[in-house]
Order: structure tokens, then sequence, then C-alpha cells
């Protein structure tokens, strides 16, 4: 099989990805790599604590490999290429991701990656969002919702499983993979887990951040966050 290094959120598309990899047996999964707030020690993304990707890791069986990055992931591209040496060193050739469908990122990923002559998987790509959620709802997985973009879904959200009649209460705007930034999830059990992943949920807290959009644009969005502990 050949190596290859799997780029893991603790969401449900980075689940469903990774299982449909192991499922495959085209690569060897060496480690689980995740982008890691050096101040905080939470993931970038969804603000996932060390301690519970570790936990998924344990779970899953395939050990975590932590990039940690300064706040705003300035030295990110740095780090990222310190990773990549790092584990072309052991023969990887190929890095894995979760996206679906955002063209940009994955053209982002392949402008970073291809010069280091690392090869970027993307075991879900074009497929749609229905069907990629359909594919998770029989995969066995079960994901909470921790984080959403309050002006599309409340704090209700939070701390609910993904399931098929939470999907369908989802508004008519909302992309149902959530691959917008619509929400985001931690995967905790069931698929790929072979022990569940214990964690709580604290509180709910509201944050908001400052993004630049490619016309130039400044635009605040806010989000509901969950506090998870272990």
């Amino acid at each position: 099989m050949k190596r290859a290094v799997f780029n893991w959120s603790g969401g449900k598309d980075s689940a469903l990805a990774l299982q449909k990899v192991l499922e495959e047996k085209e690569f060897e999964v060496i480690a689980l790599l995740t982008t890691m707030n050096e101040e905080t020690q939470k993931s970038s993304m969804h603000s996932i604590p060390l301690e519970i990707l570790e936990r998924q890791a344990e779970s899953i069986g395939i050990p975590l490999y932590a990039v940690t990055s300064s706040t705003m992931l300035k030295n990110y591209e740095e780090k990222m290429a310190e990773a990549v040496t790092h584990f072309k060193e052991q023969g990887v050739k190929h890095f894995i991701f979760g996206d679906i469908f955002l063209s940009d990122v994955k053209a982002y990923r392949e402008s970073k990656l291809q010069p280091l002559r690392i090869e970027v998987v993307e075991p879900l790509w074009e497929k749609t969002s229905q069907e990629v959620i359909d594919d998770f709802l029989g995969s066995g997985i079960q994901s909470k919702i921790i984080v959403t973009q309050a002006d599309l879904l409340d704090e209700t959200f939070i701390g609910k499983d993904l399931d098929q009649n939470l999907i369908n209460s989802f508004p008519k705007n909302i992309d149902v993979c959530g691959e917008n930034g619509e929400y985001h999830t931690l995967s905790y059990a069931g698929g790929l887990f072979k022990k569940e992943v214990k964690f709580s949920i604290s509180e709910t807290t509201k944050t908001s951040f400052d993004f630049t959009l490619d016309t130039g644009e400044k635009k605040t969005f806010e989000y509901w966050q969950a506090v998870l502990t272990v």
C-alpha cells in the first residue's frame, strides 16, 4: 500500500473519508495530522482540545501528529512544510483530505503540496452534499454539532447528534454537510472508532471573526461554539 498522512479535523467528513480510505486499502495511513493553535492547544478549525483529538486517534488506532501554529495561522505554511519534510523521510507521498466541493480549498492545498512532491488525495471529492450525508448516515459514525454559524443555525443545534431528523430541521439555505462553514461536528463513536470517545460540553459561547472576502470587503462572522471538556 502507498504510505499516506490523513489531515484530520475531528469532524464527520474527516471520519467518513478516513473510513473509506481504510476500507479500500489503497493507502497505509501512518498518521492523523491536525493543526493546533499553540496558545489554546485546540484544533484551528473546530476548537477541539488536544486531549480529545488524541482520544479519537487512539480509538481509531492511528497516531496523531499535531502541527502547532500561532493565532490566525500566521506561520501555518512554514509548519506544514516542516511536517511534509518529516513524513517524506518516512516514505509518504500522499496527503489525504476530506473536502467535498470547495475548489479554491483544493487548489490551495495542491499549490502548496505539489511543489513539495506530495499528491493531494480527496476521497469525497465531487460527490454531492446529499450523497456524502447519505454515506455518513449509513456509515455508523456518530457525530455531534459543536460549531454553528450564528446567523444560520442558533445555539440550540450545539450538542445535537447529526441524524436524519436533525438534518430535516435545517433551514433550506443550509448545505446539508455544512461545507460552506454553516456547522462543524465532532465524531466520537461508531464506524471506524473501536471505542466511544468520551467528552462533555461545559458551555456554549458566541465568538466572532473578521474575514476579508475575495472582493476585498471585510465582513464579521459570528459563531456558536461548544466548550469541550473530557
